[in-house]
């Protein structure tokens, strides 16, 4: 899944602001530095794949540029095009996620999380489904896939494929729960 159309653009939008869990105010507009980076990687992402003229390549330029500074200052290495709609930054630090992973809609990430490449091939990275939340200090690599509804525990290492529908943890990660981030939020209500 990823951004085809101006519709789409603001579907994202609309569904990050609401991962996020703000109002979209002035002082949010002007403060919150985690959503300023999440709409600026939107915007690129718009126009690496909808807009194709001079003038949109020069500014996929600018915007590329704006995308770097703005995770740089916040540790964020956040390639194009790799998470769905509902992408929640829990906070500022070290998130690096390669090129190549693809991680669905309702994503939950927290600091110093790694999703990298497989040793043996650097195109292969990590599929990660629907609705998963990846906690703190998390690193997932290779050529796996993680299903939809998966809940990874903090500084879990999950180097294998894990269906959906639980929580892992552990190093290397193991099934801890046959219950998902879904079930615990849909408790709390």
């Amino acid at each position: 899944m990823r951004i085809e159309s101006k519709s789409d653009y603001k579907m994202y939008l609309s569904a990050d602001l609401d991962a996020l869990n703000i109002k979209p105010t002035l002082k949010n507009k002007l403060t919150h530095d985690i959503w300023s980076f999440q709409k600026s990687l939107r915007k690129l992402e718009y126009y690496l794949n909808c807009k194709h003229g001079l003038l949109s390549r020069v500014y996929t330029v600018l915007l590329r540029l704006r995308v770097r500074k703005k995770g740089r200052k916040l540790g964020f290495s956040i390639p194009p095009n790799a998470f769905g709609p509902g992408l929640s930054i829990a906070h500022a630090g070290t998130i690096v996620v390669n090129a190549n992973a693809r991680i669905g809609r309702n994503c939950r990430i927290h600091v110093c999380v790694n999703i990298g490449a497989d040793i043996r091939d650097g195109n292969k990275a990590p599929n990660i489904g629907d609705d998963c939340y990846i906690g703190p200090g998390a690193k997932i690599y290779g050529d796996i896939v993680l299903g939809d509804n998966i809940g990874i525990g903090a500084n879990a290492v999950v180097n294998k494929s894990f269906s959906g529908n639980v929580t892992i943890a552990g190093m290397p990660a193991k099934v801890i729960s046959e219950n998902g981030p879904k079930s615990y939020r849909d408790h709390k209500k």
